[in-house]
């Protein structure tokens, strides 16, 4: 019943709230579509490449939000082919050409800073180890998103805790790499069953030490990870992304709501810009299953801007922003294949489909940045 209302009122109005400008902090954005990060696999040998430079000027407005496809802390955070990281001088230097590309159109550029913990396997890691996690519980064989290919993992090995802290310094120098590449800020992946997820789910840590158990044990080193990046780069420039409802990659919580609740209020403490937090719902593969207030009570608890993502289309997306249910949208698969997706909705005009088959196939033009805009398409 309130979405009915929140659509009601937006006709009545005229307005398209998704169009309409928002301060975040000390940034002045033009619109709320926020470019959601997008693993794309393109990143040769883990570093970023010149073809990313057109991809992300492509979907750069001015004032509009930009965040980085996954970004590895470090050389045991990769679990894919492929994807970037923000570890080495090189990476740092490969991004900067990029970061200068949407900055010179006037965008707001976050890196999203990520180590992927059990989701691997020895081939993706250093001298052919064991991937480290929050425990030694080993991952099942998971269908790859393109809905065809098998991915195996290695059984992983569970840190020790005096290893924890190594991998919260991963993260702080990785933000500091950011920094130094020129990004705005960097937003911590702590979603998707990721290894800062592996943490904070029940279903996966068993650990008995500080980092396991109560809910507060168990958000320790999110927490921890936070603090440390805020302290090297300051609160302003800092994000974080939250699925607490998801099960992907077997990451279930047994109170996904009471979850939320402690690390959103948990993360006030700490001052940060924004929290991104993943509806409890998500389109994959073609189904979806709704639960379009999951978020609230968890956007209430939050004093800083509010993101939500997961399988909004522009309806969706305005009926949330309406009814104070967000304050951005953050949206993947639409932007990925409409570069100008904020003039699309600010014109009601028509989407271009994505190519699942093409998401994360190698080529650096097709399914990348050959997706037409407005003007391409209507010739």
């Amino acid at each position: 019943m309130a979405a009915n209302h929140g659509e009601k009122r937006v006709q009545e109005d005229g307005k398209n709230p998704l169009i309409t400008p928002y301060k975040m902090g000390k940034f002045e954005l033009s619109h709320r579509v926020v470019l959601a990060p997008l693993q794309r696999q393109r990143s040769w040998g883990n570093v970023p490449q010149p073809h990313a430079i057109l991809y992300y000027s492509q979907r750069t407005t001015k004032g509009g939000l930009l965040i980085t496809e996954a970004t590895g802390v470090s050389d045991t955070a990769q679990g894919y082919p492929e994807t970037p990281g923000i570890w080495t001088k090189e990476q740092v230097e490969a991004w900067k050409p990029i970061v200068d590309a949407v900055h010179a159109k006037g965008g707001i550029f976050f890196c999203q800073i990520w180590h992927v913990g059990r989701v691997s396997n020895t081939g993706f890691q250093p001298n052919g180890q064991a991937p480290i996690s929050s425990s030694d519980r080993e991952l099942t064989p998971q269908i790859r998103s393109n809905g065809i290919d098998v991915a195996d993992f290695s059984p992983p090995r569970k840190l020790t805790t005096e290893e924890v802290p190594l991998v919260v310094n991963d993260f702080r120098l990785a933000a500091r790499n950011a920094i130094e590449a020129g990004f705005d800020g960097v937003e911590i992946h702590g979603a998707h069953g990721y290894l800062i997820d592996q943490f904070l789910k029940d279903h996966v840590n068993d650990r008995t030490d500080q980092y396991g158990g109560s809910l507060e044990n168990r958000c320790r080193f999110a927490l921890e990870v936070v603090e440390a990046v805020v302290n090297e780069i300051g609160a302003d420039r800092v994000g974080i992304r939250l699925s607490p409802f998801a099960d992907d990659m077997e990451s279930g919580d047994s109170n996904p709501k009471a979850l939320g609740l402690h690390m959103v209020e948990s993360l006030n403490k700490y001052g940060i810009l924004y929290c991104h937090m993943v509806e409890p719902r998500m389109k994959t593969l073609g189904e979806i299953t709704k639960c379009p207030h999951g978020l609230v009570p968890m956007r209430k608890a939050f004093n800083g801007t509010f993101i939500s993502a997961g399988g909004y289309d522009k309806e969706d997306g305005n009926n949330a922003l309406s009814e104070n249910r967000t304050d951005l949208v953050a949206y993947g698969r639409w932007f990925l294949a409409n570069p100008d997706l904020p003039k699309r909705f600010e014109l009601n005009a028509p989407l271009n489909k994505y190519d699942r088959s093409t998401f994360y196939i190698p080529d650096p033009v097709v399914g990348y940045t050959d997706y037409p805009f407005l003007e391409e398409a209507a010739v």
